[in-house]
């Protein structure tokens, strides 16, 4: 896989048009987690030390192809000064008069953000000629946006195609972990995915079972898995309508020699809620009347046991429920256990998704692990092996 970076292309005096992702949560008009704006901080600094202008093109919320207000790039500029350390200036619109005149006026050392894409229908559509206009704001286009590569849109496929291309720090960060994880990964590899249902995921475990040597079903999926081979799982969450296709990747992973790992104890409650009342048991042992809620002990000691042996990690989803206590115990163990491997230099560890990036930093694992993808679809269609057009492009 190759793809064209910053350090190969010529930025002094270029505009360079940068396609980015800050479609950040926000409260009474301020940012309460900048993660997404951080994480391309690298991207804008080194454009600006190599000399050249960049002009950040992004999508906020679902506005439809209306003027929406609310959803205005204008109010994340004080953010975004914060971020880059530098003055940042706003084109109320991303292309027409008013935007080629903010980028032909840009002073060295300053930042333009162009207003949100999705403000025009043709974005969503990648209309060619939509594309076209975007183009002539710049001399250089940048994707930096992973996250939202799985969409051909104008701002994330079309302007590739029109104005010579690269990928910024964040794609290149991401791509490199991805295709470390799971294009050519060092062996043994173990995957863990968990979350409520199998219907969601049924690519993603296809894909997988081709791929890795252990994987490892957590949460209401495994309840499914087992549920398939005839266990009792009471009033568990389970898609019983999912018996055979749970039965025929099982299948699948028996052909390949592929490990699938489920829970050989599980974590019983009669209530989902916070610290109810619990017992462990078999996992073929749970009540008529009971809901698992967490895998057991001895389920992790499994899971332990094989990342010990493996050299890569892909970890999407959580084991139980992880929102409550003490149903996080689990995930908490294990993504712990495989943060101190990470630590220490024997695991690659890449993780992804809202509810594992969220179960991870519960676990205080997060900031151990090699590598944590702030992409939500585009990191689950990576995993299913599907072409991502933005990442695709930025070949070509």
């Amino acid at each position: 896989m190759s793809w064209t970076t910053l350090d190969q292309m010529d930025l002094k005096g270029k505009r360079v048009l940068t396609r980015v992702d800050i479609n950040v949560p926000m409260e009474n008009g301020v940012v309460t987690d900048a993660t997404r704006i951080e994480r391309i901080v690298p991207t804008v600094k080194d454009i600006l030390a190599a000399g050249g202008h960049p002009i950040l093109l992004a999508h906020y919320g679902r506005p439809k192809g209306e003027r929406v207000p609310e959803m205005s790039l204008q109010q994340l500029v004080p953010a975004l000064e914060a971020g880059f350390g530098a003055d940042v200036v706003f084109a109320a619109d991303c292309i027409g008069a008013g935007a080629e005149a903010a980028a032909g006026a840009l002073q060295a050392g300053e930042v333009l953000l162009l207003e949100n894409t999705r403000y025009h229908a043709a974005e969503p559509k990648n209309d060619p000629e939509f594309a076209a206009e975007m183009a002539k704001l710049g001399d250089i286009y940048c994707n930096d946006a992973f996250s939202a590569a799985h969409r051909a849109h104008a701002s994330t496929e079309g302007l590739a195609r029109l104005l010579p291309s690269c990928a910024g720090r964040l794609m290149q960060q991401e791509l490199s972990a991805l295709e470390g994880a799971l294009g050519t990964p060092k062996r043994p590899v173990v995957a863990v995915v968990g979350g409520a249902k199998v219907s969601t995921k049924l690519e993603l475990l296809g894909n997988l079972v081709e791929k890795v040597d252990h994987l490892v079903i957590g949460g209401g999926m495994a309840n499914t898995f087992l549920a398939a081979q005839g266990i009792d799982v009471g009033k568990s969450l389970a898609e019983h309508d999912m018996t055979d296709t749970a039965l025929e990747i099982l299948a699948k992973a028996s052909t390949l020699g592929c490990n699938i790992v489920l829970p050989s104890d599980i974590v019983v409650a009669r209530e989902f809620k916070a610290n109810a009342a619990n017992e462990t048991l078999a996992a073929d042992a749970c009540p008529a009347d009971a809901m698992i809620l967490d895998a057991g002990p001895a389920t992790v000691a499994k899971i332990t046991d094989i990342l010990d042996s493996a050299k890569t990690l892909i970890w999407n989803g959580p084991l139980g429920a992880f929102e409550i206590e003490p149903f996080d115990a689990a995930t908490n163990a294990a993504a712990a256990y495989a943060a101190t491997l990470s630590e220490k230099g024997s695991l690659i560890s890449v993780a992804g998704g809202g509810d594992t990036v969220a179960a991870l930093n519960q676990a205080g694992a997060a900031e151990k692990f090699t590598y944590i993808s702030t992409a939500g679809g585009a990191f689950l269609e990576w995993m299913e092996g599907k072409t991502l057009p933005g990442v695709a492009a930025l070949e070509g």
